[in-house]
Protein backbone atom coordinates (compact mmCIF):
# COMPACT_ATOMS: atom_id res chain seq x y z
CA UNK A 1 0.00 0.00 0.00
CA UNK A 2 1.29 3.47 -0.92
CA UNK A 3 0.73 4.94 2.55
CA UNK A 4 2.53 2.24 4.56
CA UNK A 5 6.15 3.42 4.11
CA UNK A 6 5.13 6.99 4.93
CA UNK A 7 3.29 5.97 8.10
CA UNK A 8 6.20 3.77 9.20
CA UNK A 9 8.65 6.61 8.69
CA UNK A 10 6.39 9.04 10.56
CA UNK A 11 6.15 6.66 13.52
CA UNK A 12 9.91 6.03 13.55
CA UNK A 13 10.74 9.74 13.26
CA UNK A 14 8.25 11.12 15.80
CA UNK A 15 7.51 8.18 18.10
CA UNK A 16 3.79 8.79 17.51
CA UNK A 17 1.76 5.61 17.00
CA UNK A 18 -0.69 5.86 14.12
CA UNK A 19 -3.87 3.96 13.36
CA UNK A 20 -4.89 4.02 9.69
CA UNK A 21 -8.49 3.55 8.58
CA UNK A 22 -8.39 2.74 4.86
CA UNK A 23 -11.53 3.39 2.80
CA UNK A 24 -12.74 5.34 -0.22
CA UNK A 25 -12.68 9.12 -0.04
CA UNK A 26 -16.47 9.44 -0.14
CA UNK A 27 -16.92 6.88 2.62
CA UNK A 28 -14.39 8.60 4.87
CA UNK A 29 -15.95 12.03 4.35
CA UNK A 30 -19.37 10.64 5.27
CA UNK A 31 -17.87 9.16 8.43
CA UNK A 32 -16.23 12.45 9.38
CA UNK A 33 -19.56 14.22 8.98
CA UNK A 34 -21.41 11.57 11.01
CA UNK A 35 -18.81 11.80 13.79
CA UNK A 36 -18.55 15.60 13.75
CA UNK A 37 -19.90 16.00 17.30
CA UNK A 38 -17.36 13.47 18.60
CA UNK A 39 -14.52 12.98 16.05
CA UNK A 40 -12.85 9.58 16.16
CA UNK A 41 -10.16 10.56 13.64
CA UNK A 42 -7.52 13.28 13.58
CA UNK A 43 -6.47 13.59 9.93
CA UNK A 44 -8.21 13.10 6.59
CA UNK A 45 -5.60 11.87 4.10
CA UNK A 46 -6.53 11.43 0.43
CA UNK A 47 -8.91 12.72 -2.20
CA UNK A 48 -8.19 15.73 -4.39
CA UNK A 49 -8.51 19.18 -2.83
CA UNK A 50 -11.55 19.81 -5.05
CA UNK A 51 -13.25 16.64 -3.75
CA UNK A 52 -12.44 17.57 -0.15
CA UNK A 53 -13.57 21.18 -0.59
CA UNK A 54 -17.35 20.66 -0.01
CA UNK A 55 -16.52 19.04 3.37
CA UNK A 56 -14.10 21.68 4.62
CA UNK A 57 -16.48 22.90 7.35
CA UNK A 58 -15.43 19.69 9.14
CA UNK A 59 -11.72 20.61 8.92
CA UNK A 60 -9.48 22.71 11.15
CA UNK A 61 -7.46 25.58 9.64
CA UNK A 62 -3.72 24.92 9.89
CA UNK A 63 -0.83 26.49 8.00
CA UNK A 64 2.25 24.33 8.20
CA UNK A 65 5.72 25.95 8.47
CA UNK A 66 6.44 23.97 5.26
CA UNK A 67 3.70 25.85 3.34
CA UNK A 68 6.06 28.43 1.83
CA UNK A 69 7.87 25.65 -0.06
CA UNK A 70 4.69 24.28 -1.64
CA UNK A 71 3.40 25.04 -5.15
CA UNK A 72 0.26 27.18 -5.35
CA UNK A 73 -1.90 24.20 -6.41
CA UNK A 74 -1.20 22.59 -3.01
CA UNK A 75 -2.49 25.51 -0.94
CA UNK A 76 -5.98 26.82 -0.22
CA UNK A 77 -6.80 30.33 0.93
CA UNK A 78 -8.34 29.39 4.27
CA UNK A 79 -5.67 26.76 5.16
CA UNK A 80 -8.35 24.10 5.77
CA UNK A 81 -6.46 21.64 3.53
CA UNK A 82 -2.86 21.08 2.41
CA UNK A 83 -1.87 19.40 -0.83
CA UNK A 84 0.09 16.18 -0.48
CA UNK A 85 1.03 15.15 -4.04
CA UNK A 86 0.19 16.37 -7.54
CA UNK A 87 -1.84 13.96 -9.65
CA UNK A 88 -1.93 14.81 -13.38
CA UNK A 89 -4.22 12.87 -15.70
CA UNK A 90 -2.24 11.06 -18.42
CA UNK A 91 -2.50 8.59 -21.29
CA UNK A 92 -0.57 5.34 -20.78
CA UNK A 93 0.67 3.63 -23.95
CA UNK A 94 1.88 0.06 -24.45
CA UNK A 95 5.00 0.55 -26.58
CA UNK A 96 4.93 -3.02 -27.94
CA UNK A 97 1.35 -2.77 -29.22
CA UNK A 98 1.14 0.84 -30.43
CA UNK A 99 3.14 0.28 -33.63
CA UNK A 100 3.09 3.43 -35.79
CA UNK A 101 -0.17 4.79 -34.35
CA UNK A 102 0.43 8.35 -33.15
CA UNK A 103 -0.84 9.13 -29.65
CA UNK A 104 -0.04 12.64 -28.47
CA UNK A 105 -3.39 13.61 -27.01
CA UNK A 106 -7.10 12.99 -26.69
CA UNK A 107 -7.86 13.56 -30.39
CA UNK A 108 -5.59 10.65 -31.35
CA UNK A 109 -7.72 8.25 -29.27
CA UNK A 110 -10.49 8.58 -31.86
CA UNK A 111 -8.33 6.70 -34.39
CA UNK A 112 -10.45 3.72 -35.62
CA UNK A 113 -7.35 1.52 -35.24
CA UNK A 114 -7.71 1.91 -31.47
CA UNK A 115 -11.39 0.88 -31.28
CA UNK A 116 -11.85 -1.56 -28.40
CA UNK A 117 -8.18 -1.18 -27.41
CA UNK A 118 -8.61 1.78 -25.01
CA UNK A 119 -8.67 1.02 -21.27
CA UNK A 120 -11.06 3.32 -19.44
CA UNK A 121 -12.86 2.72 -16.15
CA UNK A 122 -16.43 3.59 -15.22
CA UNK A 123 -16.12 7.20 -13.98
CA UNK A 124 -18.81 6.58 -11.35
CA UNK A 125 -16.48 3.99 -9.75
CA UNK A 126 -13.04 5.41 -10.57
CA UNK A 127 -11.89 8.85 -9.42
CA UNK A 128 -9.09 8.85 -12.01
CA UNK A 129 -11.62 8.24 -14.79
CA UNK A 130 -13.88 11.00 -13.51
CA UNK A 131 -10.88 13.36 -13.47
CA UNK A 132 -10.26 12.35 -17.10
CA UNK A 133 -13.87 13.23 -17.98
CA UNK A 134 -13.30 16.66 -16.40
CA UNK A 135 -9.97 17.00 -18.25
CA UNK A 136 -11.60 16.04 -21.58
CA UNK A 137 -14.48 18.47 -21.15
CA UNK A 138 -12.18 21.40 -20.43
CA UNK A 139 -9.41 20.47 -22.91
CA UNK A 140 -11.64 19.54 -25.85
CA UNK A 141 -14.17 22.27 -25.02
CA UNK A 142 -11.28 24.76 -24.98
CA UNK A 143 -12.17 25.90 -21.47
CA UNK A 144 -15.94 25.47 -21.80
CA UNK A 145 -16.90 22.01 -20.46
CA UNK A 146 -20.29 22.04 -22.19
CA UNK A 147 -18.49 22.17 -25.55
CA UNK A 148 -16.46 19.04 -24.75
CA UNK A 149 -19.34 16.55 -24.76
CA UNK A 150 -19.11 15.91 -28.51
CA UNK A 151 -15.62 14.54 -27.94
CA UNK A 152 -16.75 12.40 -24.98
CA UNK A 153 -19.45 10.88 -27.20
CA UNK A 154 -16.93 10.07 -29.95
CA UNK A 155 -14.52 8.53 -27.43
CA UNK A 156 -17.29 6.42 -25.87
CA UNK A 157 -17.97 4.94 -29.31
CA UNK A 158 -14.29 4.08 -29.74
CA UNK A 159 -14.20 2.20 -26.43
CA UNK A 160 -15.94 -0.60 -28.31
CA UNK A 161 -18.29 -1.48 -25.46
CA UNK A 162 -15.50 -1.95 -22.92
CA UNK A 163 -15.70 -0.07 -19.61
CA UNK A 164 -13.52 -1.32 -16.74
CA UNK A 165 -14.51 -1.54 -13.09
CA UNK A 166 -11.69 0.47 -11.47
CA UNK A 167 -8.52 2.52 -11.88
CA UNK A 168 -6.11 -0.38 -11.32
CA UNK A 169 -7.71 -2.40 -14.14
CA UNK A 170 -6.71 0.39 -16.55
CA UNK A 171 -2.97 0.56 -15.89
CA UNK A 172 -2.68 -3.20 -15.35
CA UNK A 173 -4.58 -3.82 -18.59
CA UNK A 174 -2.18 -1.63 -20.58
CA UNK A 175 0.96 -3.00 -18.91
CA UNK A 176 -0.19 -6.61 -19.45
CA UNK A 177 -0.90 -5.98 -23.14
CA UNK A 178 -4.65 -6.41 -22.89
CA UNK A 179 -5.13 -2.81 -24.10
CA UNK A 180 -2.97 -0.60 -26.31
CA UNK A 181 -3.67 2.66 -24.45
CA UNK A 182 -5.33 3.67 -21.21
CA UNK A 183 -6.66 6.78 -19.51
CA UNK A 184 -5.26 6.90 -16.02
CA UNK A 185 -3.41 9.01 -13.45
CA UNK A 186 0.32 9.60 -13.50
CA UNK A 187 1.34 7.45 -10.53
CA UNK A 188 -0.38 4.36 -11.91
CA UNK A 189 1.54 4.65 -15.18
CA UNK A 190 4.82 5.78 -13.59
CA UNK A 191 5.00 2.66 -11.42
CA UNK A 192 5.12 0.51 -14.56
CA UNK A 193 7.58 2.82 -16.34
CA UNK A 194 9.94 2.50 -13.38
CA UNK A 195 9.61 -1.31 -13.36
CA UNK A 196 10.71 -1.31 -17.03
CA UNK A 197 7.36 -2.56 -18.36
CA UNK A 198 6.81 -1.80 -22.09
CA UNK A 199 4.84 1.38 -21.43
CA UNK A 200 5.25 5.12 -21.72
CA UNK A 201 3.42 8.18 -20.41
CA UNK A 202 1.81 10.71 -22.75
CA UNK A 203 0.73 14.12 -21.45
CA UNK A 204 -2.22 15.24 -23.57
CA UNK A 205 -1.23 17.92 -26.09
CA UNK A 206 -4.65 19.57 -25.71
CA UNK A 207 -3.96 20.21 -22.02
CA UNK A 208 -3.47 18.40 -18.72
CA UNK A 209 -5.25 19.10 -15.45
CA UNK A 210 -2.96 18.38 -12.50
CA UNK A 211 -4.88 18.09 -9.24
CA UNK A 212 -3.37 18.07 -5.76
CA UNK A 213 -4.66 15.41 -3.44
CA UNK A 214 -4.79 16.51 0.13
CA UNK A 215 -4.48 16.23 3.86
CA UNK A 216 -6.66 17.99 6.42
CA UNK A 217 -6.98 18.08 10.19
CA UNK A 218 -10.45 17.03 11.35
CA UNK A 219 -12.20 19.72 13.36
CA UNK A 220 -12.25 18.82 17.04
CA UNK A 221 -9.37 16.33 16.61
CA UNK A 222 -8.49 14.83 19.99
CA UNK A 223 -4.79 14.65 19.08
CA UNK A 224 -4.48 18.09 17.51
CA UNK A 225 -0.75 18.63 18.08
CA UNK A 226 0.10 15.20 16.67
CA UNK A 227 -2.15 15.89 13.68
CA UNK A 228 -0.20 19.09 13.00
CA UNK A 229 3.05 17.12 13.22
CA UNK A 230 1.70 14.70 10.62
CA UNK A 231 0.87 17.51 8.18
CA UNK A 232 4.35 18.98 8.72
CA UNK A 233 5.94 15.57 8.22
CA UNK A 234 4.23 14.68 4.94
CA UNK A 235 4.95 18.21 3.62
CA UNK A 236 8.65 18.11 4.56
CA UNK A 237 11.39 18.02 1.96
CA UNK A 238 12.65 14.64 3.20
CA UNK A 239 9.26 12.92 2.94
CA UNK A 240 8.38 14.60 -0.35
CA UNK A 241 11.74 13.50 -1.80
CA UNK A 242 10.94 9.90 -0.81
CA UNK A 243 7.48 10.23 -2.39
CA UNK A 244 9.00 11.41 -5.70
CA UNK A 245 12.02 9.09 -5.80
CA UNK A 246 10.55 5.87 -4.41
CA UNK A 247 6.76 6.04 -4.57
CA UNK A 248 6.21 7.33 -8.14
CA UNK A 249 4.21 10.39 -7.15
CA UNK A 250 4.82 14.03 -8.02
CA UNK A 251 5.86 16.23 -5.12
CA UNK A 252 3.96 19.39 -4.15
CA UNK A 253 7.22 21.09 -3.17
CA UNK A 254 9.02 23.55 -5.43
CA UNK A 255 12.41 22.18 -4.34
CA UNK A 256 11.79 18.48 -5.13
CA UNK A 257 12.24 17.38 -8.77
CA UNK A 258 9.90 14.84 -10.42
CA UNK A 259 10.81 11.17 -10.27
CA UNK A 260 12.10 8.92 -13.04
CA UNK A 261 10.15 9.09 -16.31
CA UNK A 262 8.08 12.14 -15.32
CA UNK A 263 8.24 15.41 -17.24
CA UNK A 264 8.79 18.64 -15.29
CA UNK A 265 5.53 20.57 -14.97
CA UNK A 266 7.13 23.37 -17.01
CA UNK A 267 7.16 21.04 -20.05
CA UNK A 268 3.50 20.01 -19.75
CA UNK A 269 0.65 22.08 -21.17
CA UNK A 270 -1.30 22.62 -17.95
CA UNK A 271 -4.90 23.80 -17.97
CA UNK A 272 -7.32 24.61 -15.15
CA UNK A 273 -10.84 23.51 -14.41
CA UNK A 274 -13.33 25.38 -12.23
CA UNK A 275 -13.65 23.55 -8.91
CA UNK A 276 -17.00 25.12 -8.11
CA UNK A 277 -18.46 24.12 -11.49
CA UNK A 278 -17.03 20.58 -11.27
CA UNK A 279 -18.37 19.97 -7.74
CA UNK A 280 -21.79 21.33 -8.67
CA UNK A 281 -21.93 19.35 -11.93
CA UNK A 282 -20.39 16.02 -10.88
CA UNK A 283 -23.63 14.05 -10.47
CA UNK A 284 -25.09 15.47 -13.68
CA UNK A 285 -21.90 14.76 -15.66
CA UNK A 286 -21.77 11.16 -14.43
CA UNK A 287 -25.39 10.67 -15.46
CA UNK A 288 -24.69 12.23 -18.85
CA UNK A 289 -21.73 9.94 -19.46
CA UNK A 290 -23.84 6.92 -18.42
CA UNK A 291 -26.59 7.98 -20.85
CA UNK A 292 -24.08 8.39 -23.68
CA UNK A 293 -22.39 5.06 -23.02
CA UNK A 294 -25.53 2.99 -22.55
CA UNK A 295 -27.21 4.43 -25.66
CA UNK A 296 -24.42 3.36 -28.02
Amino acid sequence: MFIEPIVKKFEATTGIQTEVVAAGTGELLKRIEAESSNPLGDVMWGGTLSVLDPSKKFFEAYRSPEASALVDEAKVADDKMTGFTLVPSVIMVNTKLIGNIKVEGYQDLLNPALKGKIAFADPSKSSSSFEHIVNMLYAMGKGDPEKGWGYVQDLAKNLGGKLLSGSSAVYKGVADGEYTVGLTFEEGAATYVKSKAPVKIVYMSEGVISKADGTAIIKGAKNLENAKKFIDFVSSKETQTMIAADLNRRSVRKDVPPGEGLLPLSKIKLIQDNTEVVNKSKRQWLEKFKDIYTSL
